[in-house]
């Protein structure tokens, strides 16, 4: 089963997923999640579900809004722990939670967020579609949702660039490091494998999204799509 598989990966390298995130990507990451933050600004949502939040830096990213409430969940209870103590460190375990759950199956009531976030995780859900669907239905009426993914440049040179390090350089420093030679050819697989661009703002506007944007970044490295539940 392909989550049972997921879950087992990601709490195998979840010691060291921070500090290959930060290093792969040159902390560019960083970057990345504050500018998918920002296109929440003039919601200024109270209540924010950060689905698969992993170690939660999405989550604490989301902190620049002062949100009432930040709620993560995660398949992997490794990733989870990590994520807690980050909290803590921070002393916002009274406004960001952390539990287990699935995107597929999300256990809050409908309309129940004001916006609901993904970073980097919205290629490792089983069924993208009923997860988007589920991140709809969790959202009050004209809540955000806002997706941030890896995408593949399509200009040269950088596309060339970005396909020989993510089949060659990526692994090769994923496995010393993390010690998980499995983890960092499945992660290169799924962000050649998710319907970016065209084909994923279709799958949101099929899950019920209106106004749905794209924004390119680096070079067309990440994306960040948004939507609104009508």
């Amino acid at each position: 089963m392909q989550k049972e598989y997921v879950r087992s990966l990601f709490d195998n390298i979840a010691l060291r997923y921070d500090l290959l995130n930060h290093l792969l990507s040159g902390g560019v990451d960083l970057y990345w999640r504050r500018a998918a933050i920002q296109t929440l600004t003039s919601q200024q949502p109270k209540s924010i579900l950060d689905v698969a939040t992993g170690t939660a830096d999405f989550a604490l990213a989301a902190m620049r809004l002062h949100p009432e409430e930040v709620i993560g969940v995660d398949i992997s209870e490794q990733m989870l722990d990590i994520g807690r103590k980050k909290i803590a460190r921070r002393q916002l375990a009274k406004t960001i939670q952390l539990q287990s759950g699935e995107a597929e199956n999300l256990t809050f009531e409908t309309g129940r967020f004001d916006a609901a976030i993904v970073a980097f995780g919205a290629r490792n859900f089983e069924d993208l579609d009923k997860g988007l669907s589920e991140m709809n239905r969790v959202l009050r009426k004209d809540g955000k949702i806002v997706v941030l993914e890896f995408s593949r440049p399509q200009i040269f040179p950088m596309k060339q660039f970005y396909f020989f390090y993510f089949k060659h350089i990526l692994p090769m420093v994923g496995r010393l490091i993390s010690k998980d030679k499995e983890a960092y050819q499945y992660l290169p697989d799924t962000v050649m494998r998710f319907p970016e661009g065209k084909d994923f703002i279709l799958r949101l506007r099929n899950a019920g999204f209106a106004s749905v944007e794209e924004q390119r970044l680096t070079f067309g490295i990440a994306t960040i799509y948004t939507g609104v539940k009508s």
